[in-house]
């Protein structure tokens, strides 16, 4: 196995994360440093990330109500709270993409790399599904308009599904993962968000789950989420 996706197996990071990890020397292969992220590698070839061996764990892949305030990182240098604080787990989990701050619902943590990676890389185009609550009413030209995809100072975005649920409440699915990208779409319709929250993950719906709440996925919705990464 290369050593990148070794490193992703194992729940250290992502796979684009451990290549940086490899790329900035601080992993070795039987005591030697090693830069190179198509090394091939099993358990038994000694690998170490700062010295720390690295060794395979169980996977797991939770579900969490992230609440307003709480951020998507593995920890916060900070006063705020991260998402895996909030998770009863004793594996080494990270976010499955991000949600802002001020945002809430459903986010992914999981020790599996390999999946989190399949997840969030564009060339698979898993689709995210959100409530968005606007400042203003929505109009059917904002809705075509995000249907279409927008121009952002990143480039243009594919186009989104978009449909009204209530005069300022709009549900929208991207299958892109851009920094506040919803919101960056709302606004350069001439809108703006008041509140945004992510209700689906793939096939992976937040239902009744309680705010700040999480829970260990079914081997069934692993399953599904692998198969929703495989297109």
């Amino acid at each position: 196995m290369r050593l990148a996706k070794y490193l992703a197996h194992c729940g250290v990071a992502s796979r684009r994360r451990a290549e940086a990890l490899i790329a900035s020397g601080r992993v070795t292969v039987a005591g030697e440093k090693v830069t190179d992220p198509a090394r091939d590698v099993d358990h038994s070839s000694g690998v170490a990330i700062d010295g720390g061996p690295v060794r395979p764990e169980p996977h797991e892949i939770w579900m969490l109500n992230k609440p307003a305030g709480v951020v998507s990182t593995a920890r916060e240098p900070g006063k705020r709270r991260a998402v895996v604080e909030l998770v009863d787990s004793e594996r080494r989990l990270y976010p499955v993409g991000r949600l802002d701050a001020d945002s809430t619902g459903l986010i992914l943590l999981t020790n599996d790399g390999e999946l989190a990676n399949r997840l969030t890389h564009p060339r698979y185009g898993v689709e995210r599904t959100y409530r968005v609550r606007l400042r203003h009413r929505v109009t059917e030209s904002q809705l075509r308009r995000l249907r279409a995809g927008v121009e952002l100072d990143d480039g243009p975005t594919r186009p989104a599904k978009a449909r009204r649920t209530s005069p300022r409440v709009v549900e929208m699915t991207i299958a892109e993962g851009r920094n506040r990208q919803v919101r960056r779409m709302v606004e350069a319709v001439g809108n703006q968000v008041v509140a945004l929250a992510r209700i689906q993950f793939g096939r992976l719906e937040l239902g009744t789950l309680p705010e700040g709440k999480a829970r260990k996925l079914r081997t069934p919705e692993v399953r599904r989420l692998w198969k929703d990464a495989a297109q």
